[in-house]
């Protein structure tokens, strides 16, 4: 079963670094619109628009990385001082209650949204470019749909654990400073 978690631990990784990239073209297109608005006195009209864009890229497709990088903000007051076999029933149950069907609801209503959008070209009424924003809006239900799957590979990591007490090992990336230093590990 851990195997199968990783696969789909790797395909989350890879989405998420792979639209990691926006990172760079909003800092170039930002450095772009701010060298010609302020230095060439010439705006353009499409940078502003381009940059949401990426932006809402990056944000909607880093949540099933997140998830399996188990990054995602956690009011663990409390949740810390559980065993983890208690850690693991608290997160399954709250992964059926909350998690899935928020998830279901980005989806289904994505999905919706997303088929609208591409059935009338919609552009950007807020844009003088007049943009097309169907594409961006295709993302919407394709990031209900893997955080869905990173969601059960999480369910999959919780019952492993509520069996033996132990969560089993993330697929190892990047680490926060303080995590590192934690750790010992400067390399």
């Amino acid at each position: 079963m851990l195997n199968w978690i990783h696969s789909i631990e790797s395909l989350s990784q890879w989405v998420g670094k792979a639209f990691g990239w926006c990172i760079l073209i909003l800092t170039l297109s930002v450095s772009y619109e701010v060298f010609v608005r302020y230095v060439l006195n010439s705006p353009t009209v499409w940078a502003f628009d381009m940059m949401v864009q990426m932006y809402g890229a990056l944000f909607l497709m880093a949540g099933a990385y997140t998830l399996a990088q188990d990054a995602h903000v956690r009011g663990d007051v409390l949740y810390r001082l559980f065993s983890v076999r208690w850690q693991a029933r608290v997160d399954f149950l709250l992964y059926i209650i909350f998690f899935f069907p928020g998830m279901i609801a980005l989806f289904w209503y994505g999905w919706e949204i997303a088929s609208d959008s591409w059935r009338y070209k919609e552009v950007s009424w807020n844009s003088p470019a007049r943009i097309q924003i169907y594409f961006f809006k295709t993302l919407i239900p394709v990031a209900g749909a893997l955080l869905m799957i990173q969601g059960v590979a999480e369910m999959a990591r919780c019952w492993i654990a509520m069996k033996t007490g132990k969560w089993p090992e993330r697929i190892a990336d990047v680490k926060e400073t303080e995590d590192l230093l934690i750790d010992g590990d400067t390399n």
